[in-house]
């Protein structure tokens, strides 16, 4: 959703979620730095934080640009870490030139334990009594950098989900297209069970090789890989993070799903469950197709857990960290 606001009081754009987040708190730097006591300290972090803010509307605004009219910019998502470091930077100068910074002290010590490890001399040295100035700016900025280096893996974890949903895409589509071409040239008929009288079960019903039948033992397999999908959605809360990755965690699944289900429909055409698993009729043959792609699950659970974990440290930090 875009709401229209204006970067810097000056220039009117449409912004998402994320963008609205970085132009608000620019908004609250520039505040808090006109509310500064002039003085020569003061000055110089104006001048330094002003620069940094000018960034951040020029990142804000090459933002407006749509990512399929610049694929480029949206691989490399320069504008989104370059606005974040730029306000980061700001609020650093900002914090360095605060004539109040003690008594901000606790927030800060909450915003720097985000991302810091308790282990760390930066850390150990805020939470100490009375630290000094210098210290406190170190941590800052140490807090930050890791944030910022958060957002570069989420994109590099974006981009690799893409280029795994498309080799997959690909896939899908070849296997598809061979099993229409050659029927039969991928086997997704079951051959009867010894000691019965049931015929040779292929998915589409008949006793013999359809164009058909590795389009619907895909379908099913993606059908499979939707219900993990739906758990998924129903777990992953909300966030303003300026790279949501759960749209190609979804894809990933689905189309995996879909080429597990013709892998597993192989393994029961060579018997290797065989005196495990009865196949009799068409439905229990698609239902082990729906079965089959809702295994992916079984692996990009992993996945699932690293993105969450990736996503918690680029989530922008609760309001109540904030000046």
């Amino acid at each position: 959703m875009a709401e229209n606001v204006t970067v810097g009081w000056q220039v009117p754009v449409d912004v998402t979620d994320w963008q609205l987040t970085v132009e608000s708190r620019a908004r609250r730097v520039r505040a808090d730095l006109a509310a500064l006591p002039g003085n020569t300290t003061t000055e110089a972090a104006r001048t330094a934080a002003a620069v940094s803010l000018r960034i951040v509307d020029e990142a804000l605004r090459s933002a407006d640009r749509k990512w399929w009219r610049s694929g480029a910019s949206w691989w490399s998502g320069w504008y989104i870490e370059r606005a974040w470091r730029a306000l980061h930077e700001a609020e650093i100068y900002l914090a360095a030139a605060d004539p109040e910074l003690e008594a901000r002290l606790p927030g800060l010590r909450a915003r720097i334990g985000l991302y810091l490890e308790e282990t760390d001399p930066r850390r150990l040295a805020v939470e100490a009594e009375n630290p000094d100035r210098a210290v406190v700016i170190d941590a800052l900025r140490a807090a930050f950098d890791a944030s910022d280096d958060s957002h570069a893996a989420a994109r590099a974890l974006r981009n690799k989900l893409f280029v795994i949903s498309v080799a997959l895409f690909v896939l899908n589509s070849v296997l598809g297209l061979i099993g229409i071409l050659k029927p039969g040239l991928i086997p997704m008929c079951i051959p009867p069970n010894r000691g019965t009288l049931i015929a040779t079960l292929c998915p589409t019903g008949t006793a013999s090789a359809s164009g058909w039948d590795v389009w619907l033992v895909q379908l099913f397999g993606a059908l499979g890989a939707t219900i993990s999908v739906v758990l998924l959605l129903i777990r992953r809360r909300p966030d303003l993070s300026p790279y949501v990755l759960v749209g190609y965690q979804a894809l990933v699944k689905i189309l995996l799903g879909s080429a597990l289900a013709v892998v597993g429909m192989l393994a029961l055409g060579a018997g290797l469950v065989s005196g495990i698993v009865y196949v009799g009729s068409q439905a229990a043959l698609l239902l082990w197709g729906v079965i089959f792609g809702y295994a992916q699950q079984v692996g990009t659970r992993l996945l699932d857990n690293y993105a969450d974990r990736l996503m918690d440290q680029v989530r922008p930090l609760p309001e109540r960290f904030t000046r």
